[in-house]
């Protein structure tokens, strides 16, 4: 039978770690994150990763796995997390799944795997990109792919190079990769709970507000850091919103309070985002605050919807009066 997740998610700034270890409790539960920036060690602060105490004994996974220099692709996410759940399972614990970044949570459900890479056949192709330019690549990619020659646009560098990467190093075009992908039966049968705000200019308060709590509890001082540390301001990790804005300013490219606004109003935009990918999904229940979440309100009520998800092997915890 396929296993079974529950999954809670939901824009930046909704609540989704607090509500979640409180169903973890109550639920015989484990978290594994999936969120994109959680995942590198030393970025703690501008990514709301949950301290110990707020952790308050539930196990959290996929949180500190890489380090700021690497790139962490979601086909790594796919493969750690699995494993992660394969884990939660075999202890007759239930899995929930946390976090607001979309395609790690479709990509995870779903029953899509990646192509092998190679990062020498990669830093080759690249090189060759740079000197020779898209159209040259594009011509290659032709030759034995024209579904996805014709599809990529020369100017997209990441794709048209990774086209003709999977193509060397699997023998598969990616146009047969993503055929045999889509026809995949999925990995889990996922039960999935979004939080938002009722209105928006309420989750944009909510977002503004957890800006504010970063810069206080030290985003800046975290920020040079990782600076001090050797870690390059193009790497892809500090390219996360909170990073890059406060690199500028700490590279003499900002103030404090442009960088502090720019900050919120990209979290925002984000947000935006991150709400356009979650209505595609028709399966999702949404649970909405008022002008603020009421935990208190919405236990209950997210307890019974993942209650009824039963997970082979495992017994939930009893519920404890004031719990």
């Amino acid at each position: 039978m396929t296993p079974e997740l529950c999954i809670i998610t939901g824009p930046t700034a909704t609540g989704k770690t607090r509500l979640a270890i409180a169903l973890a409790q109550k639920l015989n539960g484990e978290i594994i994150s999936a969120d994109s920036m959680q995942i590198y060690r030393g970025m703690d602060i501008g990514t709301a990763k949950p301290s110990l105490t707020e952790m308050d004994g539930v196990p959290h996974h996929m949180l500190d796995v890489a380090d700021p220099w690497e790139d962490y692709s979601v086909a790594c996410y796919v493969e750690e997390a699995t494993a992660v759940i394969i884990d939660v399972l075999s202890r007759g614990k239930r899995p929930f799944v946390v976090g607001g970044t979309g395609l790690y949570i479709d990509s995870l459900v779903s029953g899509r795997h990646f192509a092998a890479g190679d990062p020498r056949v990669r830093e080759e192709l690249s090189a060759r990109y740079d000197a020779e330019g898209g159209r040259a690549l594009i011509k290659e990619l032709e030759a034995f792919d024209p579904e996805s020659a014709a599809r990529l646009h020369p100017s997209d560098k990441k794709r048209v190079i990774r086209a003709i990467e999977v193509h060397r190093v699997s023998g598969l075009t990616m146009t047969e990769h993503n055929r045999r992908t889509q026809t995949a039966p999925p990995r889990y049968r996922a039960k999935k709970l979004a939080l938002n705000y009722e209105n928006r200019a309420d989750l944009y308060a909510a977002i503004d507000a957890r800006v504010d709590g970063m810069l206080e509890s030290g985003l800046l001082a975290e920020v040079s850091g990782l600076l001090a540390r050797g870690i390059s301001p193009k790497a892809t990790a500090m390219q996360a919103i909170g990073y890059k804005e406060l690199v500028g300013h700490l590279e003499d490219e900002a103030s404090l309070e442009e960088s502090v606004a720019h900050i919120k109003q990209e979290s925002r935009r984000y947000a935006k985002r991150q709400l356009s990918w979650l209505r595609r999904d028709e399966d999702l229940r949404w649970l909405l605050w008022e002008k603020s979440p009421s935990f208190a309100n919405a236990l209950p009520i997210s307890t019974e919807f993942f209650r009824s998800f039963d997970i082979i092997g495992s017994e939930p915890a009893r519920d404890e009066k004031g719990s």
